[in-house]
């Protein structure tokens, strides 16, 4: 579940291992390329943290965010 802190959509993500979390990244990377939306996210071995915002609203959550988040949702 997406949680909103700090004008930010949040949520953490675990997978079985480094690259079940990279094949993950890559399938988000194109899915924000093509919604011209990319998040601020981290990853580390198997987890990957991802933050939304949107940049030219004033770095707060916007619909737009919302819509990028349901759909990385998607993907798994």
């Amino acid at each position: 579940m997406w949680k909103e802190e700090n004008n930010r959509l949040y949520k953490k993500f675990q997978f079985a291992d480094f690259v079940s979390a990279f094949a993950f990244m890559e399938k988000v990377a194109v899915l924000a390329e093509t919604m011209n939306h990319h998040p601020l996210w981290t990853n580390v071995y198997n987890t990957v943290e991802i933050w939304l915002s949107t940049h030219d609203a004033g770095n707060i959550v916007t619909e737009k965010d919302h819509t990028l988040a349901s759909a990385i949702d998607g993907l798994l």
